[in-house]
């Protein structure tokens, strides 16, 4: 067993202590979501009603990963922080985790569709998304397609779309020349380079550590993964600016890693100022780069915490 299955059985049990437990949600024949939700949704019933008269009272914060590790290790320091006020969610995207589907479909709305589907089944009627670049540009789409679901919405290091000039900027940024090579890796040293990017410091694993990351990470749906990164660059004169009504209701917020290099700052204030027209309070977080959430997570939390508590009230 690896060491990365080894850590995962740890932290379910962590997890269960604090009532969050994972399961799998059937959304259609052939597309199945993978979810860590809270205990009482996982009670096995037949009837559409029972299952949601189990669902949790708290407000609901559902998170979004980013393109590498699954949803419960991207957001394990954010989950035990936030699992005693609010009901949280976290689901695997498509072709990572347990997440899997039979259907073409690769475009971050289609994802989108799939995690809304997947939250209304478990009962969820109004949430707070938490994005991270990848998940951001998910959580962009389900705000827009679906406003009824998605109350308010927290993101991290992403940006509405990755536009083709977006793009261009960022991988001369980091010195890439396209999103497959970067994180799609075909090699362990692959893996090391993501992880240099995504850092403020350097981080120090040991090679097995790295090993195991990219065989049970990065190794695997590879093909399906490289559709997705393909399906997500939209042409310059294909976007439009959406008007989002949580946006209108300043319910929005954008909390950065102040040394992200991917989507650094510039592209934080643009988003704040240009697209959503400065009503979007932007929060960052000092030497902490793109991974913000795992390089600094107690400071992360901090910040999202005053989010919530904006968003929620006491």
């Amino acid at each position: 067993m690896s060491s990365i299955a080894i850590y995962t059985s740890f932290l379910r049990a962590i997890l269960g202590l604090v009532g969050v437990r994972p399961q799998s949600v059937e959304i259609e024949p052939g597309t199945i979501v993978h979810i860590w939700a809270p205990s009482e949704t996982a009670k096995k019933t037949t009837n559409n009603l029972k299952q949601a008269e189990n669902k949790p009272s708290k407000p609901a914060v559902v998170f979004l990963h980013g393109f590498g590790f699954n949803g419960i290790l991207s957001w394990q320091f954010q989950v035990l922080a936030l699992a005693k006020e609010y009901s949280v969610y976290v689901p695997d995207f498509l072709f990572f985790g347990g997440s899997i589907t039979d259907r073409t479909e690769r475009s971050p709305a289609f994802q989108a569709e799939c995690m809304a589907k997947c939250l209304r089944k478990l009962g969820v009627e109004k949430c707070t998304l938490v994005g991270l670049s990848y998940g951001g540009m998910v959580g962009f789409k389900m705000a827009e397609m679906f406003p009824d679901l998605v109350d308010s919405f927290v993101v991290s290091c992403s940006v509405m779309a990755l536009t083709e000039s977006i793009s261009r900027a960022s991988l001369e940024r980091i010195g890439f020349p396209s999103w497959v090579k970067h994180l799609v890796p075909d090699t362990v040293e692959g893996v090391k380079k993501i992880v240099d990017v995504s850092t403020y410091k350097s981080l120090w694993m040991p090679h097995f550590l790295y090993k195991d990351v990219f065989e049970t990470a990065y190794n695997i749906n590879r093909k399906e993964r490289v559709e997705l990164l393909d399906a997500l660059i939209v042409k310059d004169e294909d976007f439009s600016l959406t008007s989002y009504p949580q946006n209108t209701a300043k319910r929005i917020h954008l909390l950065w890693g102040e040394e992200d290099i991917i989507f650094n700052m510039e592209v934080a204030r643009n988003l704040q100022e240009k697209l959503l027209a400065g009503k979007a309070p932007l929060h960052y977080i000092e030497k902490a780069g793109h991974a913000v959430p795992l390089e600094r997570p107690f400071a992360y939390n901090r910040q999202l915490k005053k989010i919530l508590v904006s968003l929620h009230g006491e």
